[in-house]
């Protein structure tokens, strides 16, 4: 006998009536507004197989008669606001196979009897706040595939006993406060295809049983305390597509075995003590497109083999001390669809190649440059520099150079000062970690977010939609970025955090010139938002509308708007025309603000605009926009 009233929009307590039920064997509830305790005629209830209360608002804690359902092999309370322990009772459940507890507010320490729950190939306590360590008895659930310990408060070692299950096929331990060494049996997890341990206190070498794990295509060690070597091994891991190994303390030189990873897409390193050059192989890895080595201690020239790399979409090679000796910059890094490329800070020498040209973000500032005879020099020593198809912006350090540039600056506007840098280099640290690190957690730079907008006031309110409000934040640093807040009401549907979740996980792989940059994000069930690139003009519709500045939209501007935007829609292999940004220079970005909403049951004939006005998803917007470019 089955019961399934999940997704019809029920409110209040759950009814007493279901605990006449006792025949019941699937329980259903959810993605309803049920409120108060689980209530203690569900104990009643022991013929149960599947009990579904996930996705409503209760409250309260896991009662302990909850051990009384002996034969249950589902038990889905995810996505509530309960709170407390998880009972010792819940060893009982000795037939469970999937146990989600994630999305709640539980505390306390794992018990040690879930490791009763040998049938079990699913335990998902993602984002409460565990404490204390993970139970050595973990080990002894050796039908799990997939463990999801991730965005708790768990201390302690990583219990080599995990390397007893060696069916698993994920596992996720991110943002804990785990210490001490990874544990070389993590080498026996053989079918692991995601293996996520960032963001805690890891410390000592990676181990070099790491390359057992060739089924891995997700390795995220980032965020950590973690020293030594890359191991060789990582050669044997072929089927990586993303590599974090960054803001750690790794050292020695790169291994050239990476070139072995010929599926890697993302290869980030940033942020150790990693020397000398960057080896030539580094040219086979022919999908890369993010490849991160900034801030280390790299030497040598910026290899040729680079130009091989023709899917790089952004490149980052600053604060290291590329080209100590005579080396140059290759004639072309990347391909088309490279969309940012900084190789500041470094003892790079010589004149700029004419084909660095003409990428949107370019900094090559605090080098030893020469810019070619062709182009304009600004001071622009206030801005991050950057080089366009029309404008090269460079600051170079030598004296006679400086000079030159003082000269120049004689013909051009005073530029309006940014805000002084903050006063202690922690704080500067938090403001950069916010656009380097794409997966912001909420925790890096969070009061400096909430401080920029004072809470949210509303006189940063720059617009407002079904889905959310944009606000206009101005960081200590004079960084101006846009932050799309949800609704209170978006937080608690679970439609709105699917669509929250898909929007992060999309956007963080999109790197095209002409759309919108996502700086970060804050994922927390009563607040989420979005960190994105804030563009000075608004909307293209806001700009049609007003005589004057339409009268700026000469024809060849709008048509580089269009062409612009064919260039993105193409990138995105997308039928519909997205929204239009503008920046400070009239150009067009597609802006991805607001995602589509689920349709209610009611509304299977309709869809609903959903998004700010001027932040709006692709695929909402008229293709008529794009003529109204012509011919307003």
């Amino acid at each position: 006998m089955e019961l399934d009233l999940s997704s019809n929009y029920l409110n209040g307590l759950i009814p007493s009536s279901v605990g006449c039920l006792t025949k019941l064997t699937t329980l259903s509830l959810f993605g309803n507004n049920f409120i108060g305790a689980i209530p203690s005629f569900i104990g009643n209830l022991t013929k149960l197989t599947t009990l579904d209360l996930s996705n409503n608002t209760l409250t309260g804690v896991i009662p302990s008669f909850i051990g009384n359902l002996t034969k249950l092999t589902t038990l889905d309370l995810s996505s509530n606001t309960l709170t407390g322990a998880i009972p010792s009772s819940i060893g009982n459940l000795t037939k469970l196979t999937t146990l989600d507890l994630s999305n709640n507010t539980l505390t306390g320490a794992i018990p040690s009897s879930i490791g009763n729950l040998t049938k079990l190939t699913t335990l998902d306590l993602f984002n409460n706040t565990f404490t204390r360590a993970i139970p050595s008895s973990i080990g002894d659930l050796t039908k799990l595939t997939t463990l999801n310990l991730s965005s708790n408060t768990l201390t302690g070692a990583i219990p080599s006993s995990i390397g007893n299950l060696t069916k698993l096929t994920t596992l996720d331990l991110f943002s804990n406060t785990l210490t001490e060494a990874i544990p070389s049996s993590i080498g026996n997890l053989t079918k692991l295809t995601t293996l996520d341990l960032s963001s805690n206190t890891l410390t000592g070498a990676i181990p070099s049983s790491i390359g057992n794990l060739t089924k891995l295509t997700i390795l995220n060690l980032s965020s950590n305390t973690l020293t030594g070597q890359i191991p060789s091994t990582i050669a044997n891991l072929t089927n990586l597509e993303y590599l974090f190994l960054d803001s750690n303390q790794l050292s020695g030189p790169l291994p050239r075995e990476i070139g072995n990873l010929k599926n890697l897409m993302e290869l980030l390193l940033r942020g150790n003590n990693l020397i000398g050059p960057i080896p030539l192989t580094f040219g086979y890895l022919a999908n890369l497109t993010d490849l991160a080595l900034n801030s280390n201690k790299l030497n040598g020239s910026i290899p040729d083999e680079l130009t091989q790399l023709t899917q790089l979409q952004f490149v980052d090679l600053s604060h290291n001390k590329l080209n100590h000796l005579n080396g140059r910059i290759p004639l072309k890094i990347g391909g088309e669809y490279l969309a940012q490329l900084d190789l500041s800070n470094n003892n790079l020498s010589g004149t700029i190649p004419n084909s660095l040209l003409p990428w949107e973000y370019l900094d090559l500032s605090y080098n030893n440059l020469e810019a070619p005879s062709s182009f304009l020099i600004e001071n622009d020593s206030e801005k991050k520099p950057q080089i366009t198809s029309t404008r090269l912006i460079i600051v170079i350090l030598p004296i006679t150079t400086i000079l030159t540039i003082l000269i120049f600056g004689f013909f051009f506007l005073k530029r309006k000062d940014k805000k002084a840098l903050l006063s202690t280099s922690t704080r500067a640290s938090k403001i950069r970690d916010v656009f380097s690190i794409w997966n912001f957690d909420g925790r890096i730079a969070f009061e400096d977010l909430i401080e920029a907008t004072e809470g949210f006031d509303i006189k940063y309110c720059i617009g407002t939609g079904g889905y959310g409000s944009v606000y206009k934040a101005q960081l200590p640093q004079g960084k101006v970025v846009a932050l799309k807040k949800l609704h209170s009401s978006e937080i608690e549907e679970l439609a709105s955090l699917n669509s929250f979740q898909n929007e992060v996980h999309v956007l963080s792989e999109l790197r095209h010139r002409n759309i919108i940059k996502l700086y970060g994000y804050c994922l927390h069930k009563k607040c989420m938002f979005l960190i994105y690139e804030y563009m000075e003009r608004g909307s293209l519709f806001c700009v049609l509308r007003n005589d004057d500045e339409a009268l700026e939209l000469d024809w060849t501007k709008r048509v580089n708007i269009v062409k612009a935007v064919a260039h993105a829609l193409s990138y995105l292999h997308h039928d519909c025309t997205p929204s239009i940004l503008l920046n400070s220079e009239l150009q067009a970005f597609v802006g991805d603000f607001g995602v589509a909403r689920i349709l209610h049951l009611d509304s299977s004939n309709r869809t609903m605009l959903a998004g700010t006005y001027g932040y709006i998803a692709p695929g909402k917007v008229s293709s008529y926009s794009l003529l109204l470019i012509f011919f307003l």
